[in-house]
């Protein structure tokens, strides 16, 4: 196996631009800026979220992006061709589905923050940045005993904050496709360009409906889904999806998840001899910063020679299309690909 690469928390959902030739939910705002409202008539807004009421008197303009080991808060304010308001952000990826987006991320300012233990923004460089909005994946990013800025100090300050869907009690494991057009709808009203996020949401939604219907029928082949290089317990294989978007996005593109009662949270932490016991049908490796995904697939597939996935040499790999955010139709199409060739 390659060597592994750990980190310092538990992926969250998770785990999600610059191009105008990209089409449906997928496709950015030139410049990653959206014009700003004629008008404010369009608040207050009023959201509900992780048991607090957050109130918006105008679009936010000083926005700020912890970490959470995700991309998908700051893709989709990308998608909404919010980039623009972002004065800090902590979510980077190595790779994306989405042309110009992984270097539109890269492009965007950090606020020149030293983070702490858990890489993310500890209080005061928070305070510092005098934010008047924080994204959090889930609630971890605003625990005080880790060091962070609560939700009730940043409203001291006047700043407003948000929990991302499935994120409020950090177990990602019940998240499905139709959290990431909450996100989009919940960004959407709070800058008031609700219209932009409703047209995400109808084009991922027909795309995934026109995939889905070509599968229709077929047998569901057995995939194992997991991170490349990544480690997240103490067997072999301690990042392999067992619930969670994955799920549902894979049965969206006619397919299984081959562990998925493998473990009750989001996560399974299996052994060799588990996996090697499991029939594979395919194989979807997940990018985060990893230097070379389908290396990291192939030599799976070698390791692993009994299985159906090896047999065919099926696998794909993914970003972050696959995790909470915009472009969750996009993992659809290219799993749908992989797992039903003949009904393309």
């Amino acid at each position: 196996m390659p060597k592994k690469r750990p980190i310092a928390m538990v992926l969250a959902g998770a785990l999600c631009l610059v191009t105008t030739a990209c089409a449906g939910s997928s496709t950015e705002t030139a410049n990653n800026k959206a014009s700003a409202p004629d008008a404010e008539s369009g608040y207050p807004v009023t959201i509900e979220n992780c048991g607090r009421t957050e109130t918006f008197t105008k679009a936010p303009g000083r926005v700020v992006v912890m970490n959470g080991a995700s991309v998908a808060e700051v893709s989709t304010l990308l998608a909404l061709g919010l980039g623009d308001r972002i004065v800090a952000n902590q979510q980077t990826y190595g790779m994306s589905e989405v042309p110009g987006r992984a270097k539109a991320i890269k492009a965007l300012p950090t606020g020149d923050i030293e983070l702490n233990d858990a890489y993310d923004i500890p209080r005061e460089a928070m305070l510092g940045l005098r934010p008047d909005l924080v994204l959090s994946t889930t609630s971890y990013g605003f625990d005080e005993k880790n060091g962070f800025t609560t939700r009730d100090q940043l409203g001291d300050v006047k700043a407003n904050s948000y929990v991302s869907p499935q994120g409020c009690d950090q177990d990602t494991s019940k998240m499905t496709v139709a959290d990431s057009y909450t996100l989009l709808r919940d960004l959407g009203k709070i800058f008031n360009v609700s219209d932009r996020a409703e047209k995400l949401i109808a084009d991922s939604e027909k795309s995934i409906a026109e995939v889905s219907a070509k599968t229709r029928g077929e047998k569901k082949p057995r995939v194992m889904v997991l991170f490349a290089n990544m480690a997240m317990g103490g067997n072999d294989f301690s990042s392999v999806v067992a619930k969670g978007i994955y799920n549902d996005i894979l049965a969206k593109a006619g397919g299984a998840n081959a562990f998925a009662s493998a473990s009750r949270t989001s996560f399974a932490d299996l052994s060799k001899e588990k996996v090697a016991a499991t029939d594979v049908d395919a194989l979807v490796v997940i990018s985060y910063n990893a230097p070379d995904p389908t290396a990291y697939a192939e030599q799976l597939l070698k390791e692993f020679p009994q299985w159906p996935a090896a047999e065919n040499n099926t696998y794909t790999v993914l970003s972050d299309s696959i995790y909470l955010g915009p472009s969750n139709d996009l993992a659809v199409d290219k799993v749908a690909r992989m797992l039903h060739p003949d009904a393309f």
